[in-house]
């Protein structure tokens, strides 16, 4: 009896532990993007960044790209002239690995200028716990092969308790 109570716990955890991810996603400026025209401190003002958290620029890599920059630089507009420094993908992702403030820009000319700028606090430790109330948001953001998986191993120890 307790392989078959062992089995239906594994398969309840097994079900429900990727969708309790405490680092967050995040897509700068959300369906906007990276791009003129939005502002990217009423975005932020709302969110609390902590370490592990990602950061996902999505922009036209023609038209935009972005650098990492220091506080000066961010508030002079000031794009680094070494390269190495910027991202240029369209898809560029950024890992949040320490804890304090980070500064973004757009390097092309004027946009920075225009509003095409970010900065972010980052704080150290993990984001808090979801609500115990949140199960069906969990639950609501389960992709169909973690749904499809904890179906298949709670049927599994159905069958194997009877």
């Amino acid at each position: 009896m307790a392989v078959h109570r062992s089995l239906v716990i594994f398969a309840i955890v097994a079900f429900m532990a990727p969708t309790i991810s405490l680092a967050m996603d995040y897509v700068v400026g959300d369906d906007n993007g990276w791009k003129l025209e939005v502002n990217y401190t009423d975005w932020a003002k709302d969110k609390q960044f902590y370490v592990g958290d990602t950061l996902l620029f999505k922009y036209n890599n023609a038209s935009h790209n972005v650098y990492k920059v220091t506080g000066d630089d961010f508030n002079s507009c000031n794009v680094p002239s070494n390269n190495s420094l910027g991202l240029f993908t369209g898809n560029d992702k950024i890992n949040l690995a320490a804890a304090g403030k980070k500064w973004y820009i757009c390097g092309f000319t004027g946009h920075c200028n225009q509003g095409m700028k970010l900065k972010i606090t980052v704080l150290d430790g993990t984001a808090p716990a979801p609500p115990p109330n949140a199960a069906s948001t969990l639950l609501a953001k389960a992709s169909n092969f973690q749904i499809m998986l904890g179906m298949t191993l709670s049927a599994a120890a159905a069958l194997i308790m009877v």
